[in-house]
């Protein structure tokens, strides 16, 4: 089933990027703007939509994601809004904290009401690769915890077929370069260990592989199952299943695709 959207702006721009959804409803001024990072921002600010009173919120890690939650905090201050949050990453940690949005442990707030989270890419079928900034274990265990997904993204990062970007994966150190190895049988392109000889350390102490698929991956369930097979891979960061919605920025303004077999359709 094709998702419904809703334009926030205007058409310009879009061409036939839009996978053939279906407009349900024109709902925010056209923002007339070019610049990349403001309409980053305009985004951010237009997935709080999706936020209400009272919810726990898991809140994502990213660039554009940034915005939303600075814009979470100001309307804590100035618009009395009262949520609280539970962050997939240290540094939105820091970032809420600074900003007064109180916090509590996802082992706390048990089942969330929504999470917000960035994107890599994502596909058709509301598919997407995560892990970019390398925090994909976390942010897939608080979206699996929440009964509603929504990804602020641009439309840069909105394609046909996902592995374009480079598939993060995260390993245990221990014998890292041997699960690599492996990794590397199902990767037709390079694999490598993110940072090089002075890798990159996620907040769990794992390292990254970065894999290079190219746009090749037509069954992103089957591709994350038989990578989790492999032992060492502790995450993968393919979310296949789990998103509901995509707000995206784009040079007409700010699109919302609706995936219509998901839980907030």
């Amino acid at each position: 089933m094709n998702p419904t959207v809703l334009l926030f702006g205007g058409l310009e721009g879009l061409g036939d990027r839009l996978f053939g959804v279906s407009i349900m409803a024109v709902a925010r001024l056209a923002m007339g703007v070019s610049d990349v990072e403001a309409l980053k921002r305009e985004a951010g600010i237009a997935a709080c939509d999706f936020v209400h009173d009272g919810m726990k919120l898991g809140l994502g890690t990213g660039s554009t994601v940034r915005y939303t939650v600075l814009e979470i905090g100001r309307r804590m201050a100035e618009e009395g809004l009262s949520v609280v949050g539970v962050p997939t990453s240290e540094a939105t940690r820091q970032l809420a904290e600074s900003l007064g949005i109180p916090l509590v442990p996802l082992s706390e707030a048990g089942v969330l009401d929504l999470v917000i989270d960035g994107a890599d890419e994502f596909d058709p079928a509301f598919a997407l690769i995560k892990g970019g900034g390398g925090a994909l274990t976390r942010e897939k265990i608080v979206a699996q915890s929440a009964n509603g997904m929504v990804v602020v993204a641009d439309d840069r990062k909105q394609v046909d077929l996902l592995g374009a970007f480079d598939l993060p994966i995260e390993v245990l150190p221990f014998e890292w370069e041997r699960t690599s190895q492996r990794v590397g049988k199902m990767c037709p392109g390079n694999v490598s260990r993110r940072g090089g000889d002075e890798p990159f350390v996620t907040d769990n102490g794992g390292y990254i592989l970065d894999c290079s698929f190219g746009a090749s991956i037509n069954d992103p369930r089957s591709l994350e199952n038989d990578l989790l097979d492999i032992a060492g891979v502790v995450e993968v960061g393919l979310f296949v299943g789990i998103c509901d919605a995509v707000v995206m920025a784009t040079s007409g303004g700010v699109v919302t695709l609706l995936n219509e077999s998901g839980r907030l359709g």
